[in-house]
């Protein structure tokens, strides 16, 4: 895989400030860059914007919106102007998209949440129209269903997106999520055949993690079959950047630069096994 067509998460590099991930991932090779909000928190976001483009990176998306749920109208409502701001954020960036985990909140039944989620969606998005900024919807792994989304699949993520029938409303598939479901070849057939399926997010699953959300692996460390799942993406039409997503406090205590070297192995050796059992 050619690393112009790899973005890099900042959260990935957490220990980087916005100035160090932009000018380290161009420095790599790397093509692209998705943003987190708590990188940019209290930067000037019009220097940041223009630092990109100077460094020659495209900018993917804005990481986190959503986060819909709540016991209260009042925390809700909150979660609806948060939303906004994040949109607001992604404008003053130049971003055309925001990711969104669309949130859980625990004591609430799983079918309370998602009809939380899909209401608080329904109010954000005339806000994203006007805005011309595309969300997406990134299902989670169902370790996180109690308090981080109630979308758990593909197929929820399909579910929603086709009942909300907005233009602006999409998929974002991370492996890590959602590389266990059965039938993921399908749904990811599904999404791209609506033209839905706007990004798409990589790293591995390892069994044996030692934090449930801060021990992602490299591509190849886990049991994700990245490779396969990447064919299946490009095979169904998907053409935009390969996003490479790594929380890891492991990987956070090395020095970044070695890091970057490590993903950019991993993602360049990136392959599906079937294919070549067959050659």
């Amino acid at each position: 895989m050619d690393l112009e067509h790899v973005a890099i998460h900042t959260f990935t590099t957490k220990p980087w400030n916005i100035d160090q991930c932009i000018d380290g991932y161009a420095r790599h090779g790397f093509g692209g860059i998705s943003l987190w909000r708590e990188t940019v928190a209290g930067e000037d976001l019009g220097r940041v914007r223009k630092k990109i483009a100077d460094a020659g990176l495209q900018g993917i998306s804005l990481v986190r919106g959503g986060f819909f749920t709540g016991k209260s109208a009042e925390e809700r409502a909150r979660a609806v102007e948060e939303n906004r701001r994040a949109i607001d954020e992604a404008v003053a960036l130049g971003l055309p998209m925001v990711v969104l985990v669309c949130g859980a909140t625990p004591g609430q039944i799983p079918s309370d949440n998602f009809l939380q989620i899909e209401q608080g969606l329904e109010q954000i998005l005339p806000y994203a129209e006007a805005a011309g900024v595309r969300l997406t919807v990134e299902p989670l792994h169902p370790m996180y269903a109690g308090d981080r989304s109630a979308v758990c699949s593909m197929r929820d993520a399909n579910d929603l997106v086709e009942r909300l029938h907005h233009p602006l409303l999409g998929v974002a598939l991370d492996v890590y999520h959602v590389w266990w479901e059965l039938d993921l070849f399908e749904q990811i057939e599904r999404c791209a055949d609506e033209q839905k399926l706007w990004a798409f997010h990589v790293c591995d699953f390892k069994p044996a993690m030692s934090h449930v959300l801060l021990d992602r692996g490299l591509p190849g460390e886990g049991v994700c079959n990245v490779g396969i799942i990447d064919q299946w993406v490009r095979d169904a039409g998907f053409d935009g950047m390969t996003e490479v997503e790594i929380f890891s406090e492991r990987y956070w205590a090395e020095d970044q630069d070695e890091f970057l070297k490590k993903i950019a192995a991993s993602v360049s050796s990136l392959r599906n096994p079937y294919l070549e059992s067959e050659q």
